[in-house]
């Protein structure tokens, strides 16, 4: 992979692992944090626009993604990597600024996401509740 780009806040990735028995990806950046993100809570959090749409208020949930694994990662640049994921996704470019948003608010965003099926009638394994 090549040398990482500095982003907008200035951090970038000196460690990333695809663990794909477990389904994690760990991140280390180069100001000491450390993310462990799930193949499920990246996917749920995928940017592209399958999953967020085209503007604000187009974001489309996603529910049955307990059991979805990352099967590559791939270096877009040195700014970026795109997952691919064992349901068919790839279209979604992670930046090094949005991993490291998705790590440092990993806990407020995931309680959003299980709100968000709760409110809809959903379960993570994409039955209705």
């Amino acid at each position: 992979m090549k040398r990482p780009e500095r982003t907008q806040s200035g951090r970038v990735p000196t460690d990333i692992r695809l663990q794909r028995s477990s389904g994690i990806l760990t991140l280390v950046f180069d100001d000491e944090q450390q993310f462990a993100l799930s193949a499920e809570y990246l996917r749920v959090y995928s940017p592209s626009a399958e999953v967020r749409g085209h503007g604000p208020g187009q974001a489309i949930l996603q529910v049955g993604k307990t059991d979805v694994g990352m099967t590559q990662i791939e270096a877009v640049g040195n700014y970026a990597i795109r997952i691919h994921f064992d349901d068919g996704h790839n279209t979604g470019l992670y930046s090094w600024d949005l991993l490291y948003d998705l790590g440092s608010n990993q806990a407020e965003y995931w309680q959003q996401y299980l709100d968000a099926l709760a409110q809809a009638g959903y379960t993570r394994d994409g039955g209705t509740g």
